[in-house]
């Protein structure tokens, strides 16, 4: 008898833990605020993402790093809106990149020893979007061992090279590719950075 009455409140309990739980993400916007072109203020950005559904937005300085939370999971759904919406508010026709804390984390724990931070040396995580994200695009690419180090981890590619060497880089050399326009490249303080503040967002 105490099953059945308890009934409401069962399903009462039931419907709580079937909610979806609610994740944090970074959306990385490509040619944002660079060389005075694609110029967007950041509260507005902010607002932007505030009126499509997402909470917990913030932003990171002025290259169009935008955190936030949503019950959405999907992530290729969550980059057509966000595309969409610059399309619609800015008349920017530019590609997204949206990550999970969970996909941010693995892969700054992933980063060489190497990385150290060292002023000689510039290094660039390149975030690839679903569309190239193979380890066979290091093919394509053909970077100049002499004087760079590419490798490939899910989602992205980690680009290292001596500040003195980089006219030599064939990696600068993407940009004039159709493939750059499935990239967006953030520095190694950049991505530690976003990380830091997922998890301060997703603990709050």
């Amino acid at each position: 008898m105490l099953l059945f009455g308890s009934r409401g409140s069962s399903v009462s309990s039931m419907k709580k833990t079937s909610k979806p739980p609610v994740t944090v993400f970074v959306a990385l916007l490509r040619a944002v605020n660079v060389g005075g072109k694609n110029i967007i203020s950041m509260p507005a950005l902010k607002a932007s993402f505030e009126k499509i559904g997402f909470t917990g937005v913030t932003t990171y300085i002025n290259s169009g790093n935008v955190i936030f939370k949503t019950k959405e999971v999907d992530q290729r759904k969550i980059e057509r809106n966000i595309e969409g919406m610059l399309s619609k508010d800015y008349h920017l026709e530019s590609k997204v990149v949206v990550r999970n804390l969970s996909e941010m984390a693995n892969l700054v724990a992933s980063l060489p020893a190497s990385w150290n931070g060292d002023p000689r040396y510039k290094y660039n995580v390149i975030f690839l979007r679903h569309s190239i994200d193979s380890e066979e695009i290091l093919n394509r690419l053909s970077p100049n061992p002499e004087v760079e180090e590419v490798t490939y981890r899910s989602g992205a590619l980690l680009w290292s090279a001596q500040i003195s060497n980089l006219p030599r880089t064939d990696m600068l050399k993407v940009s004039g590719q159709k493939i750059y326009q499935e990239v967006t490249i953030r520095n190694l303080n950049t991505t530690r950075k976003l990380l830091d503040l997922m998890t301060k967002i997703a603990s709050a």
